[in-house]
C-alpha cells in the first residue's frame, strides 16, 4: 500500500505506470489491486467498460511477454485532498492515445477511479 504522506502525484503516476506493465495486465489480481470498486473506462473506442470487464479484457488480451506500452507527456496534478488527475500519451505497438486518469486515496491506497482514451495521430 502506498503510504498517504507519499507526494500524491508520484504515487498516481507509479499506480499508471504499473497498470501499463504487461506483467500487471495479466494478472487479475494485480489489476484489481489498483483499480477502484467504482472504476469505470471509457475506451479509445467510445466503450464505456466496467471494472469486471476491463480485468477481463485486459487478462485475455494481455501476455507477460508483450512489450510495455510507451508513454510521454504525463502530467499530473493534484485537484483536492485525495484526488489526483493524470493526462499522457500512450503507444501501444504504433497505437497512440491521448489519456486521462483520475486516482483516489481510498483506506487501501490510490485506486484508479476513472480513466479515459482517445486516440490520437499525433
Amino acid at each position: 500500500m502506498v503510504d498517504q504522506r507519499t507526494d500524491p502525484v508520484e504515487a498516481a503516476v507509479a499506480g499508471e505506470l504499473r497498470l501499463l506493465d504487461p506483467t500487471v495486465r495479466s494478472s487479475a489480481n494485480l489489476i484489481a489491486e489498483l483499480l477502484h470498486p467504482e472504476f469505470k473506462e471509457i475506451g479509445a473506442s467510445g466503450r464505456l467498460w466496467s471494472r469486471s470487464e476491463i480485468i477481463a479484457s485486459l487478462v485475455e488480451s494481455t501476455r507477460e511477454s508483450d512489450e510495455p506500452i510507451r508513454v510521454s507527456d504525463m502530467t499530473g496534478l493534484l485537484l483536492a485532498p485525495g484526488v489526483v488527475h493524470l493526462t499522457y500519451v500512450s503507444d501501444n505497438g504504433g497505437r497512440r492515445a491521448r489519456r486521462s486518469s483520475v486516482w483516489r486515496w481510498t483506506d487501501a491506497g490510490w485506486r484508479l477511479y476513472f480513466h479515459q482514451g482517445t486516440l490520437s495521430s499525433d
